[in-house]
């Protein structure tokens, strides 16, 4: 068998799991759990790599995360390194992070500060807009520096938050929420924070299944102690465990909140992307253990410790929680079928200063126990799933519709890209 043959049959594998992806996702019941091929089969995780996470706009990071003229951090979607740089102007930008020359990754430290970007290979020189400035004396007199400038990758910026999309074309349909976050997020002034702690946790499990279990709270009750110390079970004034007492405090929460002139009102667009600010416990002001500010330094204009937590979503990769004093954010990157890479980053007021106005293990407390207690309900959601026994299962409309939301979001997308031409084959 020939080097064609081998091509030809990985064609016919790949093209014979997108029909099959594309049967389960059709005869899927509604307001249950996916087939198991869809939590664990690699042929299918492919797919979903190459139809949703090299097409859709992903959440990345915060433009304070690159405050100054080349500063710079790294991340990997699947088997694509990515750069996101900011140039002289000012401008974020996100390349592809592989030299046009042969390949080599520019940048290998997850962030750092550059004047130029230089590949360590051969010494290809790109400035921050990611033009070439120098190959060397030895590339031909037909050579043209002006053709071999980085990939760029589309990205979008709003409130501090970063979205990257790797495909050639990017959706069109972020406007919307990037102008809700410039409005919720001005109170913030994310652009004046800084980083204060960061945390890489990879899980063996499938990246819906950690979306999934982010996407309701009927598991915390028994599984969250540190979290419910603070925390509210629901995000949602009209959430059937919302008694009168809760609803009190919500309105007198949300007449401080307009008094200090803070957004609140819920906000969606479509499936996918959601703002919400809800109270915290009475007598708490952030998600610290005890429920006492974390940081001295107030985030942005804000002067209301009683800010409670205004949760973002944005699908397919990141939650959020904004506080008075720190915000906590939540990226979600898929390596393989059955394992997953969270990142959690605290930010705080980039003039406070660590052991004076906040205490690292302090912010840190609450996410690193809630992280790992879910690190392990979703990997013994991976264990059971992998059962020949499994059957997808039926989700409480009640109390796990963010996960119906989600599971519906993600069916619909699939099936929407799935539908659209294959691109053209290259000759062998």
């Amino acid at each position: 068998m020939n080097q064609h043959d081998l091509l030809n049959i990985t064609y016919a594998n790949a093209e014979t799991a997108r029909v099959e992806m594309d049967r389960l996702l059709k005869g899927r019941k509604r307001n249950y759990s996916l087939p198991r091929p869809l939590y664990n089969d690699p042929h299918m995780f492919r797919i979903e790599m190459e139809e949703i996470f090299q097409k859709e706009w992903l959440f990345v990071g915060m433009t304070s995360e690159v405050p100054k003229k080349g500063d710079y951090f790294t991340l990997e979607v699947g088997q694509n390194p990515v750069l996101i740089i900011r140039d002289g102007d000012g401008q974020v930008r996100a390349f592809h992070n592989t030299c046009r020359h042969r390949g080599s990754r520019l940048c290998s430290a997850e962030r750092g500060k550059v004047a130029n970007l230089v590949c360590p290979y051969h010494q290809w020189t790109y400035d921050l807009k990611g033009n070439l400035l120098f190959a060397g004396s030895d590339m031909g007199t037909t050579f043209d520096k002006s053709e071999h400038g980085l990939n760029p990758a589309h990205c979008r910026t709003a409130g501090g938050f970063i979205f990257v999309c790797l495909g050639e074309e990017a959706p069109d349909d972020m406007d919307p929420l990037l102008a809700t976050l410039d409005e919720y997020m001005e109170p913030y002034d994310m652009e004046n924070t800084k980083l204060a702690a960061e945390t890489h946790i990879v899980e063996d499990t499938n990246w819906k299944l950690v979306i999934e279990n982010n996407r309701e709270c009927y598991h915390c009750a028994g599984s969250h102690p540190e979290l419910l110390n603070t925390l509210l079970e629901w995000d949602d004034t009209h959430d059937p465990r919302a008694d009168a007492e809760f609803l009190a405090h919500y309105k007198r929460q949300s007449a401080e909140w307009d008094a200090e002139g803070i957004p609140h009102e819920h906000r969606s667009h479509g499936l996918r992307n959601r703002i919400v600010r809800m109270p915290l416990r009475e007598g708490t002001e952030v998600m610290t253990l005890d429920g006492s500010t974390g940081c001295n330094k107030l985030m942005g204009r804000i002067k209301n410790r009683q800010l409670g937590s205004m949760r973002i979503l944005h699908l397919p990769n990141s939650w959020n929680h904004m506080q008075s004093d720190h915000v906590i954010v939540f990226r979600v990157l898929p390596i393989s079928a059955q394992q997953t890479l969270v990142t959690t980053k605290w930010f705080v007021h980039k003039d406070a200063v660590e052991g004076v106005d906040y205490d690292v293990a302090k912010l840190r407390k609450v996410w690193d126990a809630t992280n790992e207690q879910d690190k392990r309900l979703a990997e013994e959601n991976q264990r059971g799933i992998n059962s020949m026994a499994y059957q997808p299962g039926p989700y409480s409309e009640t109390y796990e519709f963010g996960v119906i939301n989600f599971i519906d979001w993600y069916s619909d997308k699939l099936q929407e890209h799935l539908a659209e031409p294959a691109p053209a084959k290259a000759e062998s």
